[in-house]
């Protein structure tokens, strides 16, 4: 790879005789909304592209993934940004709503109400999503708990329906600090009474890791589970994406300013995007799931949640991940139950930083999943919701006798709510 200047960068992106190359340079960033940069087969730039074409809208015309809504509700982080949040509520009888056992009969449990006293607030799982995706990245696992645990889904600052961070609209710097204020936001609003768990995927947890390291009150007093999902608590500047030591190299040196160029231009690199959709989708492919046999709707959802960040947002967010670096937070989260879960080929958040994790917090549950890349989730959402279905039922936000493994897999297709 030949190393090219910032300048040359923001030349390249600013010429409109040269809205291809911006193009493909804008789908290398859609990399960097998977995680990385990196190459793609040349074939699929060339073989089969209109039929390609044709799926891609077919799978967008019958795909389910990301169709689950909840009550919409709406929290102010203290830049004044708009947080869009969901919350789905327990379904009266199922007997989950304050983590308590139903009895053999099952029906709910009786909430008895005396004067001057209102029934425990239930446990609410509050799910946070990742860089470049939305809180329906969370769909299977969305899907498996509907009904049986109060959960809450939002979306990160200048993601989903999120409002763009009014702040860096201003020019000010994202950190993954703002993030985790962000969720405390969203909790307050949301969730103001009653035990947490926390599950995070990439950025989210790592938002989780920012807000304990603010808040160890809250930790403290609510938090009573923790699940991280292909995550790191820092030294993600040493991550090689798969690339030979000179590429990565190469990639360092320019990516700060070619990410400036491309977030200069957003519009014109946008559309070079679309143009290059093929290569978009290989690269999405490539850095998102580790196996082959992925669900062709999956891995077009996958495309979709990526799409839809916009250029100058993919942009303003990656420095904060070179300098993320929340370590010394993990002993606040020592006396919950963790699960730690990774996919063995992961390339945007290797199992390694998952393993580091682990040994920050010896009791923690780590779970390597084989055959998978960064979305875990997605490529292998039964694993996934199992793991969390017990989580779940170690801290008690659902009965051991709850009938979770039925969800979630990617054979089913739940439409909306």
């Amino acid at each position: 790879m030949s190393e090219i200047s910032a300048g040359d960068a923001m030349a390249t992106a600013a010429s409109t005789v040269g809205w291809r190359r911006a193009g493909i340079a804008g789908a290398a960033i859609g990399v960097i909304a998977a995680g990385a940069a990196a190459g793609v087969a040349v074939e699929r730039l060339t073989v089969g592209r209109g039929m390609r074409k044709r799926a891609r809208l077919a799978l967008d015309a019958t795909g389910p993934y990301g169709s689950l809504r909840g009550m919409p509700g709406r929290a102010t982080a203290d830049d004044g940004t708009e947080l869009y949040y969901e919350i789905d509520e327990v379904d009266p009888g199922t007997g989950n709503g304050t983590g308590g056992t139903p009895p053999g009969n099952g029906a709910g449990p009786r909430r008895r109400r005396l004067f001057g006293r209102k029934a425990p607030a239930p446990v609410t799982v509050v799910f946070s999503h990742g860089y470049c995706l939305s809180q329906d990245s969370w769909h299977f696992q969305r899907a498996a708990l509907r009904g049986l645990v109060r959960t809450v889904h939002w979306d990160q600052r200048s993601h989903g329906r999120s409002e763009r961070g009014r702040a860096q609209a201003q020019g000010v710097h994202v950190g993954i600090d703002q993030l985790g204020r962000d969720l405390k936001a969203v909790i307050d609003a949301a969730a103001p009474e009653g035990p947490l768990v926390l599950v995070g995927h990439s950025m989210g947890g790592m938002t989780m890791m920012a807000l304990a390291d603010q808040y160890p009150a809250l930790m403290r007093d609510r938090v009573v589970a923790v699940a991280f999902v292909g995550t790191s608590s820092g030294k993600l500047g040493e991550v090689s994406f798969g690339l030979p030591v000179a590429g990565v190299n190469a990639v360092r040196r320019v990516l700060p300013g070619v990410l400036r160029a491309l977030g200069s231009q957003a519009e014109l690199v946008e559309r070079g995007r679309r143009a290059t959709a093929d290569l978009f989708a290989g690269l999405i492919k490539r850095y998102s799931f580790g196996s082959r046999d992925v669900d062709p709707a999956v891995e077009r959802f996958a495309e979709r949640l990526i799409e839809s960040t916009p250029i100058d947002v993919v942009a303003e967010f990656y420095p904060a991940f070179t300098e993320h670096d929340k370590s010394a937070a993990l002993p606040l989260f020592l006396d919950v139950p963790v699960l730690i879960l990774a996919g063995d080929k992961d390339l945007v958040t290797p199992s390694s930083h998952s393993e580091a994790i682990a040994d920050r917090l010896p009791d923690a549950e780590l779970v390597i999943v084989p055959d998978a890349g960064h979305l875990v989730m997605l490529e292998h959402p039964e694993t996934v919701t199992d793991r969390l279905a017990d989580l779940l039922v170690r801290a008690g936000a659902v009965p051991e006798s709850s009938n979770v493994g039925g969800h979630g897999s990617t054979a089913q297709q739940p439409g909306g709510r």
